[in-house]
Formats: structure tokens, sequence, C-alpha cells
């Protein structure tokens, strides 16, 4: 083994070695549904947690436990899932971007940004269809609507539809398309 020679350093300086200026928080990447998200999501957590400890501490679990926990599930891939749209974050192949010239790049955006508006539309509509279907339903531990859960996912397919329409507004009058400007973030250790 070799041995390394390290300078001497104090206490004083090892307890600082860590401390740096802190950048300011930025908050201005997130939306409203980006917050109402982090809720759902900690209050996931939250039925989680609970029902674990009664469960394996009190070994007398609450049974809604897991019926809460799996709708606030539904809700966060949902509306998780209009943030990945708006921040274009949904996974996708690319490679055939990198090779091809920016005006066939650009013009294979705009009709991915068309199917894509097609798409969530027709499943907001769909989504509309089955709530008039199911909507008045109960869930089956707690006396509350499962429409709860049903008009959440809806307006997460509409708030998708309205973010895709955006994402081609803002392709079509910008000069750099949505997906240039995330690749940007992402290059630059941004969201």
């Amino acid at each position: 083994m070799t041995e390394h020679s390290h300078a001497p350093i104090s206490v004083e300086e090892m307890a600082h070695a860590f401390e740096e200026e802190a950048a300011p928080v930025d908050l201005s990447p997130y939306a409203v549904e980006d917050w109402v998200t982090l809720t759902v999501f900690w209050g996931m957590g939250l039925a989680v947690f609970l029902q674990f400890f009664t469960r394996y501490v009190l070994n007398d679990s609450f049974a809604w436990t897991e019926e809460i926990a799996a709708n606030c599930l539904v809700v966060v891939v949902f509306l998780g899932s209009v943030m990945c749209v708006r921040m274009v974050r949904h996974i996708q192949v690319d490679l055939l971007y990198r090779f091809l010239p920016g005006r066939i790049v650009r013009a294979f955006e705009t009709t991915v940004d068309v199917i894509a508006i097609g798409f969530f539309a027709y499943v907001t509509w769909l989504m509309w269809r089955y709530l008039e279907i199911v909507g008045d339903e109960r869930m089956v531990t707690v006396d509350l609507p499962r429409g709860i859960v049903f008009y959440t996912v809806f307006a997460a397919f509409a708030l998708m539809f309205l973010r895709s329409l955006q994402n081609l507004i803002r392709d079509l009058t910008g000069t750099k398309s949505v997906r240039e400007q995330a690749q940007e973030n992402i290059s630059a250790g941004g969201i």
C-alpha cells in the first residue's frame, strides 16, 4: 500500500469544509399542478406510514389506509404526467432528431405535438364518458365518492391536452422548440 500524505487539517477547518453559499431558490419552473401533486404525494406517504405503523407496530391495521394510498398514487401519476407534458419529460426516442436537418426535425416535432394533442383530447373525452357511467360510485372502505379520483384523472388529461397545446404554440412561435429548450435545461443542470 502506498501512503498518502495529507496536509494537516484542524477540526475547525473540517467543520466549515462543507459550508458554501446557498444558491437562491428558483421556484419559477413549477406550476400549480406540481404543488397539488406534491401535496397529494405527501398525503400518500402519510397514509402508507399510517398503514405500516398500525399494521406492524399496533398489530391492528386501519383498512382504509390502503385504499386512500392507492387512490393517492393514481392521482400522483396522472397529475405528475401533466408536469412531464409541460416540461417535455416523457420517455421518447430522439435518436432520429440528432441526425436530421433542423427543418425536418421541426416538422417531426410539430407532427408529434399534433398527435399528442389529438391523443389527449380523445382520452379526455373518454374519461368524461367514463365519469358519466361510474362517477357516483363510492369507495369501498371510506364513505367518499370515487369521483374524487376520477375527476382528478379527467382534470389531469384535460391539463395534459392544454399543456401539449401550449407546447405546440410555443414551438410554432418561438425560435427554439420546447424540446430544444428542455434539452438545454437538462444540459445546464436545471430541472
